[in-house]
This record gives C-alpha cells, structure tokens and sequence, in this order.
C-alpha cells in the first residue's frame, strides 16, 4: 500500500503513525489487515506504534518477536525482555493500585455515554448524602396534598444559579425525577447565603427547606455537599506504614525553562532513606500545548522530550519506587480522566516504574495516595471568589468537600463521558496529590494530608501575560509513618 492511504485510513479514525510501524505496513498490508489493527487499538492510543501491530489478531507476515521485519530499521531504544520480566514478577509488590482509567476506557461520545456518566455521578455522591439526610425526588414535591410548612429535603445538582432583583440566590437543583429553583434568602442566613454563591455548576448537593404554596419554589435552610467525614478511622495498614515518599510534578522536559541545574541537585540529594518517587503529570513540556509553544521548546520532538525525560529519571536510585501519571502537557488524550502512557513511551523509561492514569489512586504501603494532575483548579478557582493560584491548598479543600475533583462540566477542563465517573472521590485517601498550578502548598482537611508540589520549570512568556509567579524546584518529603512533611528546595 502507499504510504498516503495507510496515514489516511488512520488519520480517518483519529490515530497517527510512527515511522516505523509505518515501515512495516508499507511493506506487508492490506485495508483488511489494517481494520483489524484498528479494531484492536484502545482509543486512549495517540501514535500507533510497532507494538500495536504486534498485538494485532492477524499478524503481519515475516515479523520477528519485537514487531519488526527484516526491511524494518532497528529500533534503538530498550525493551523488557521476558526475562525482566520475570525478575519484575518475582519482587514483592510495593505500589498496589486501587482506581485507575487506564485500559478501562468506554467512551464513545454518543448522547447515552453522557446520560450515563451524570447518572452514575449523581447516584454515588446521592448515595454519599443520604447518610446524613433523607431525601425525595423533586417531582413528588408538586403533589397537590403536601404539606408546604413540613421542612424536607432533596438532593440534586446545581443546574444553574443566578442573583434576583432583590438580591437573593437562586439555585435550580435537578435530579433524575424534575427541577426545581431554590430560593436562599440573603439576609435570613449570611453563612448560608456565602455558600449558595460559591456552589459550582454540576455539583452534587443536598438541600433542606420548605416549599412554597404551589410547591414551585423551595426555600433553603441549609445546603449540605458530600463532605469528608468530622474523624476517620486509621486503619492497620496505614498505623504499619514505614518509610518516606517524595511528590513532585510538572517536570517539563523540552522547554527552554526547564531548571535542569535544579533538578540535578535534586537527584544527587535522593537517598537511602527515600523510598517512593510521585510525579503528578505534565513530564514533559509537550508539543502544540498552546499557540507558539515552539519559540519555547528546547527539544521539538515529542519522543525526544520523553528520551530525554527518561535519562534524568532513569538515573534516579534503582531502589526508590517511581510512580508516575500524565498531564495536560502530556502524550496522551486531553480529555479526562486521561490512562497512563502508551507502551511507545513507557518502554523508554526504567522498567520498574509504576505508570498510572490520571487521576489515579495507589496503596503505598498502606497509605492511600490519590494522584490527580489538577487542571480542574483553573475552573474552581475562576468560580470561587478569593480563591488564586497562589494558595492551591483552597481549591483542593473543595475537592474534597465536593467529593469530586472536577466537578465543572464544559469548562476549561476537556471531560470524557465515561460509563463511571472516575473523579468521584468514594474511597478516602491519606494524601491527596496534585500539581498543573506551578505554585506549592500543603495543608490538612480533615485528616487529608493536601500536597501540591510546585514545578521544575521557570517563569514562561504565558505566566508572565499571566502574572503568574511559580515555585520552582521544590519537593516535599512525608514520613508515611506519622504523616509529617518537609519542602526542599533546590532551586
């Protein structure tokens, strides 16, 4: 086949190719063999490498063990040979993970995916709300012999919000049953009153009040969101916890600002006494991020950017686990929640490293770590008054009062309609980690250790526009047994 047709067939169903898969079926393809190929790709696959067709359920005749034929140039980058492999097997896990979209992707984008997807929200944070109040749909609330002075309670999400002439809020609450517009009345209850204006559309909130004489209209006298629980128990696993975990993220391999000096101080301090390595996304810097990004590269190939990546974390202590999720920055599908890297990256990289989605939750010796890249904090801040960048602590709080890490549909944050809401936060974690804001800030809520662990690269043209300051070159220290931190600087 021409190489045109082949990049086109591909191009028409949302892939590219690399060269050397492209090598392959030029020589030894058809427009079947290559639907096949298709049929057997996860759509959260970018670039369609060797390995793809290796995996394919027809296989190209004369292609040897590592996706390659005798015309096909040698690849030059390592591979887990079967042997690895084993020895890998062999080690005692060290990092379980407990939530991750990788491999598990059923988005299709077609009208039922986003029923679907707002259905299974509604029902696990609903859930969430009806252990502390007991609610009824919105549609029983119309009938004629209710009792409007009887306070009740609903739960729904905010569909809209908006302030009256007299200046009340106004909240349209709907569930799968109805809507209906919630009055809080401004001068009735100030606290109430502040947390009617900074709910978030698409949140997922229970309200108690009462109703209006033709039920149309229901008068708030609280609203309550998931929340985390007042205490939580430890339990054995966490209470067993030894050793130290470092975080860190938006490395950003391949730009000019990248703080290369910084980072191999960094590396040098690493020690016997670290244990764990957590990158919360955006590697590297990426290509076609935002317009002239390329004035900005110091590597303008993407697979370069993640060589390079890979040498300086490849030289990290052989004994320190490595965990590490995607960003926005990086070479995966923007929409989120986004899997892990493909195999024509990973393979690039040491083979004991752990590579997850985002976001992701792990078990690191009994900690529960939720690791999240954090884009949604660019529409939670811009919704919430007296919330900036300079403090990622507040944004991350909401979180996890929302008990949901994006809970902006149809912001700034690209969101695909997966059959399960994969931001739901239904498990507690010990530490949340996220990153994408370049700034640091740790804090509790409730029990939460919340660590946004800042950037290795410095100031760009886009934060400058911005007036954006970061704090480059940190990285925060936790002793997974009592929970303590520090931040190191090695900027």
């Amino acid at each position: 086949m021409e190489t045109g047709d082949i990049i086109q067939i591909f191009a028409e169903s949302g892939f590219q190719v690399d060269p050397v898969a492209l090598d392959i079926l030029k020589t030894s393809s058809s427009p079947e063999l290559i639907q096949k190929i298709l049929s057997s790709i996860d759509s959260s696959v970018i670039v369609v490498g060797a390995e793809h067709i290796r995996s394919a359920p027809s296989s190209i005749p004369g292609m040897d063990g590592n996706g390659l034929t005798a015309t096909t140039p040698e690849l030059t980058i390592p591979v887990q040979t079967k042997s690895t492999a084993r020895k890998l097997e062999a080690q005692p896990a060290q990092v379980t993970v407990l939530k991750d979209i990788s491999n598990q992707s059923t988005c299709i984008g077609e009208y039922t995916d986003f029923v679907g997807y707002f259905k299974d929200r509604y029902t696990l944070l609903g859930d969430l709300l009806r252990k502390r109040i007991s609610a009824r749909p919105i549609e029983s609330l119309k009938k004629r012999n209710m009792d409007t002075r009887e306070p009740l309670s609903v739960i729904g999400m905010v569909l809209n919000k908006r302030t009256t002439a007299k200046g009340h809020r106004l909240i349209d609450v709907e569930d799968s049953t109805g809507t209906i517009p919630v009055l809080v009345h401004k001068e009735k209850d100030k606290e109430l009153f502040e947390m009617a204006g900074s709910l978030l559309m698409d949140e997922v909130i229970g309200v108690t009040g009462t109703l209006s004489g033709d039920g149309s209209l229901m008068f708030a006298n609280s609203v309550i969101r998931p929340d985390l629980p007042n205490s939580q128990i430890i339990s054995i696993a966490r209470e067993n916890a030894r050793g130290k975990a470092v975080f860190i993220s938006d490395i950003h391999v391949g730009s000019k600002t990248f703080l290369e000096d910084a980072w191999l101080r960094f590396v040098d301090w690493l020690g016997d006494d670290i244990d764990y390595l957590i990158i919360a996304g955006d590697v590297v810097d990426g290509i076609g991020i935002f317009p002239g990004q390329d004035k900005e590269l110091a590597i303008l190939d993407i697979y370069e950017q993640y060589a390079k990546a890979a040498e300086y974390l490849n030289a990290v202590p052989r004994h320190i686990k490595m965990i590490i999720s995607p960003g926005n920055h990086d070479a995966v599908r923007q929409a989120e929640p986004q899997p892990c890297f493909p195999e024509r990256i990973t393979r690039l990289f040491r083979s004991d490293i752990t590579f997850v989605g985002n976001p992701a939750m792990v078990d690191i010796k009994g900690v529960k770590v939720l690791i999240y890249h954090g884009r949604s904090m660019d529409d939670i801040i811009a919704g919430t008054h007296g919330f900036s960048y300079g403090d990622p602590a507040k944004p991350m709080a909401s979180m996890l009062r929302f008990r949901h890490l994006s809970p902006i549909y149809g912001g700034r944050v690209s969101i695909a309609p997966e059959k399960k809401d994969h931001f739901v936060i239904d498990q507690i974690p010990d530490i949340l980690h996220c990153g994408h804001v370049h700034t640091v800030g740790v804090s509790r809520y409730k029990g939460v250790l919340m660590i946004n662990s800042g950037t290795w690269q410095s100031q760009t043209e886009f934060q400058k526009r911005m007036n954006l300051e970061p704090m480059p070159g940190k990285a925060t220290v936790v002793d997974l047994a009592s929970m303590e931190y520090k931040i190191n600087s090695f900027g």
